[in-house]
């Protein structure tokens, strides 16, 4: 564990937390196209503590569903019919996410989807000014040698409340995870 010198007269353990302000993000998809966005959960974390909360549903491209990915996280196309689509969504997400420490727990996963989804709509990932690789749980957890690594298995081994494929549930999954770590 590092720590960073903050200012002397600081515990050492505030300074700890103070590295801890990060924002914990998770996408649904509705096909097996990263464009295909359908919820997103994102989770802000300041000094240690969660602050806020955002969740909303997406209309992906089309309104298209394939039937897998709705076996996995249950949203149907009649529940984002009359949703905006990502780009609609974008300065929420956009402003939660802006200059911002990203971790996922599939970092690849939900990174790419979001590159994906913004480049379909026209929108710069650059300008975010995000990091172009995000800090990831499954592995950081993977090193610890959790096996397996998957956000189920670190949520109950850590007794973190999940109802695993909803996108909040599994972006404050994360968030406690990284705050574990």
């Amino acid at each position: 564990m590092s720590f960073i010198r903050c200012q002397k007269q600081l515990p050492i353990i505030y300074c700890y937390l103070k590295k801890m302000t990060f924002t914990a993000i998770d996408f649904e998809t509705a096909t097996g196209h990263p464009e295909s966005a359908c919820a997103v959960g994102i989770v802000t974390v300041e000094d240690g503590v969660i602050t806020e909360e955002f969740y909303t549903l997406i209309q992906p491209p089309n309104n298209e569903y394939w039937y897998r990915n709705v076996m996995c996280h249950g949203i149907k196309p009649i529940e984002t019919l009359e949703e905006r689509t990502f780009d609609s969504h974008f300065p929420e997400i956009q402003k939660r996410l802006f200059g911002r420490k990203i971790v996922a727990h599939n970092e690849s996963f939900d990174r790419n989807v979001l590159m994906k989804t913004m480049k379909y709509y026209g929108l710069y990932y650059d300008e975010l000014e995000i990091a172009e690789r995000w800090e990831c749980t499954c592995r950081i957890y993977r090193a610890k040698g959790y096996k397996p690594a998957n956000l189920k298995y670190c949520s109950d081994r850590n007794n973190i409340q999940l109802n695993h494929h909803e996108a909040l549930s599994d972006a404050r999954a994360c968030a406690k995870l990284y705050l574990l770590k």
